[in-house]
């Protein structure tokens, strides 16, 4: 009852600057707006963090799932840079011209532009994927990759006394505020990307520290999408932990998932594998992918210090308590195969990606993979972190989100207005989940990236993958594996009549 009356008590303070009201006609005051901190992993799997069920040792993470909320069921595009887009925008990206390749946002806004008119602090760090600065688009400061993906350990040219990085292209757009750099190479030799863009974040909140304001933080990292790159000391911490291959890592992360409540067996069975024998592949096919999981475990691993170091600093700041941390994935595992370099998995001359096989472990218990509208594709681990605002800590989330309600949260509650003009908004408020209350969608969800699509309306699913819809009852069968178009035709054809007319209306 104390967390929740307080929640209330913050929810029902006038807003000083006659802001948009929030869940209830509730405002908040100037002074008692929280800060909002926004960490967003790459391609990474759903079952990665320990707290959803994975052996790769994230402490920082499970200690802000243990005193948040863990959702269950949040949404993505399947795809990084629409999904950034969308969580930037609170609009589908085909409504903001970011649902086909990387480009500038139109006709949205960012929450950069409307925190930073709502009186915010609104700084960045990592990865953006589109072609404008994000330092032109409402962020008072940034520091990263403006480009899709880089090698982590030099981004840039090769450094003297170095071999030569492992680069798909050499001119990966780099920006420090106003700057843009083609190519960044940085002159510091122990340079990683999920170290610098924490060390940007961290200076930025220093930099401002003696400011009344509250901040927008948005730390977007590229881990652990490809290359699969990092430090010797993270990588050797997983020595032994993958050498008995797929299946049997996928099980017993299955296992945790059933014992830890995350899912039930008998609404979520572990969906098909879609990796061969392992005892079939000879002892050199082993070793390479035992390592391929060991680097890309490591940084994960990695990821989840650097989230532990942003956390020290909130607390250092005395800003943690009232501050909304929400931590997410841009996409699922990725299938995706990229052989660039020489050298050992790993290391700066060597450019690969965790492809399939393991792809297929990250995501379990879901259906494939990054770029596909199936779960495994589009469902994202959700942390949201607020001690001062929570009404229950520790348990799961188990409605329906997806990141277009990112925006039309932080507008309730940082009591900011969306501006006349702008695209519509496609998300809506979870402020009312946050209290312990239920939230109420007016519309489905809809998706479309590459050659899937799907709708989620309710407990229905609808998904295809080119032109073949399936439709699931995702209460009774959360890892789409009993298509039930066949048996429900009406259904079916109400569903697709809700797609083609969304797909229409926003241009797609």
């Amino acid at each position: 009852m104390g967390r929740m009356y307080r929640l209330l008590s913050l929810l029902t303070v006038a807003c000083a600057n006659a802001a948009t009201p929030l869940h209830a006609g509730r405002t908040l005051a100037a002074d008692e707006r929280p800060n909002i901190v926004i960490l967003l992993a790459d391609d990474m799997g759903f079952s990665d963090l320990s707290c959803y069920g994975g052996e790769i040792e994230t402490p920082n993470l499970d200690q802000l799932a243990n005193n948040g909320l863990r959702f269950t069921q949040a949404y993505n595009t399947s795809k990084c840079f629409p999904s950034r887009a969308s969580l930037l925008t609170g609009a589908y990206a085909q409504a903001v011209g970011m649902d086909r390749r990387p480009a500038k946002i139109v006709n949205g806004v960012t929450l950069g532009e409307v925190l930073r008119a709502a009186g915010y602090r609104t700084l960045m760090a990592g990865k953006h994927h589109g072609t404008e600065n994000p330092y032109e688009r409402g962020f008072d400061r940034y520091y990263g990759l403006r480009d899709g993906a880089c090698n982590y350990f030099n981004p840039g040219e090769r450094r003297e006394g170095e071999p030569q990085p492992a680069q798909k292209r050499a001119n990966r757009a780099w920006c420090i505020d106003g700057e843009t750099l083609k190519p960044y190479t940085p002159d510091d030799p122990d340079f990683y990307t999920t170290d610098a863009f924490t060390d940007a974040a961290l200076g930025f909140l220093d930099d401002y520290a003696e400011e009344e304001k509250p901040f927008l933080l948005y730390v977007a990292y590229n881990a652990p999408h490809d290359p699969l790159q990092a430090p010797a000391s993270d990588i050797a911490k997983y020595a032994g932990k993958y050498d008995a291959g797929w299946d049997v890592v996928r099980e017993a992360r299955y296992r945790r998932q059933i014992a830890s409540g995350l899912f039930e067996s008998e609404t979520t069975p572990l969906s098909k594998a879609d990796f061969g024998d392992w005892e079939g592949l000879s002892e050199e096919e082993r070793r390479v992918e035992i390592r391929r999981m060991q680097v890309y475990a490591a940084m994960v691993d990695r990821l989840d210090q650097n989230v532990g170091r942003i956390v020290a600093k909130l607390e250092e700041l005395g800003e943690l308590d009232n501050t909304v941390v929400l931590f997410a994935s841009d996409n699922g595992g990725s299938s995706e195969v990229v052989r660039i370099g020489t050298g050992e998995i790993g290391s700066m001359t060597r450019w690969t990606s965790l492809q399939k096989r393991w792809a297929n472990v990250t995501n379990t218990p879901l259906r494939r993979y990054k770029n596909f509208s199936h779960e495994g594709g589009i469902c994202t681990p959700l942390i949201v972190h607020w001690p001062a605002g929570l009404a229950e800590r520790g348990g799961f989330e188990r409605t329906p989100v997806h990141f277009v309600d990112v925006m039309a949260t932080a507008i309730e509650l940082a009591g900011a207005r969306y501006p006349d003009g702008a695209v519509r908004l496609n998300g809506v408020s979870l402020v009312p989940l946050l209290a312990g209350e239920g939230l109420d969608r007016p519309e489905p969800i809809f998706w479309h990236w590459g050659r899937g699509k799907a709708v989620r309306d309710g407990r229905w699913k609808l998904v295809a993958l080119r032109d073949q819809w399936e439709l699931y009852d995702l209460d009774a069968d959360r890892t789409e594996t009993r298509d039930l178009a066949a048996a429900e035709p009406e259904r079916v054809e109400q569903m697709v009549a809700k797609w083609t007319r969304w797909a229409e209306s926003i241009g797609d």
